[in-house]
């Protein structure tokens, strides 16, 4: 099987390296970045580390550097899609256990949940996540565990169907709307939570926990429309 692994990166070239040389040192060799709209090395970084890199001239969001990676996938033939994010909160270990599910046929997509396994993530996340899945629960009708993991696989049926329209953060729960429009199979893998100061600092696009507080405010306000 073609594994795409898709590594959405906003100003990360402090870690884009390391994640890039964990990715390899696990086998994985097929890997896209997409650089959204960074002002400082990142591409370049990526590049010397002989990665395809397609570039979004401004920032545009998760949503839309996701929506380029899965596109990237779908045009190129890969049977499995991963996302992995940039800021090293993912182990690139855990993607054989994350993929296994979507070989044996037995799910169509795939979440690497942080919140399986107590005790991992700092609470005021934790919090946050927690309402996060019960909103996208409200909204979409899917129960999930981590609905903002960032660890994502998707097979062939998947990435034909899922059709992302939100630009930013809001993907995340977006992708389960998806899985209930078609209809498909979905299952999760315990995986660590990877805090840093680092990673809290670019967690939700930049913005912390604020961004995440408008992420679910703006979830909110879908279900009185």
């Amino acid at each position: 099987m073609k594994i795409l692994v898709i590594v959405p990166a906003f100003n990360e070239q402090e870690k884009i390296g390391a994640v890039l040389d964990d990715l390899a040192a696990n086998g994985f060799r097929d890997i896209v970045v997409i650089n959204d709209g960074s002002g400082d090395q990142t591409a370049d970084i990526a590049r010397r580390k002989g990665k395809p890199v397609l570039t979004h001239i401004i920032n545009r969001g998760l949503g839309a550097a996701l929506g380029s990676g899965l596109e990237y996938a779908r045009k190129n033939g890969f049977d499995i899609a991963v996302t992995f994010d940039a800021d090293g909160q993912h182990r690139a270990a855990d993607i054989k256990r994350l993929i296994s599910p979507l070989i044996s046929g037995q799910s169509d997509m795939v979440i690497g949940s942080r919140l399986i396994e107590d005790g991992r993530m700092p609470r005021d996340r934790e919090i946050l996540n927690w309402l996060s899945n019960i909103l996208t629960y409200l909204l979409y009708g899917v129960w999930t565990t981590d609905s903002q993991s960032g660890l994502r696989a998707f097979n062939k049926k998947a990435l034909t169907l899922i059709n992302i329209k939100t630009d930013r953060m809001e993907v995340s729960s977006e992708f389960f709307r998806e899985v209930k429009r078609n209809g498909l199979r979905f299952s999760e893998i315990p995986i660590p939570a990877i805090y840093t100061d680092y990673s809290r600092q670019k967690g939700q696009e930049g913005f912390g926990n604020l961004n995440a507080v408008r992420v679910a405010f703006k979830m909110l306000l879908r279900i009185f429309r």
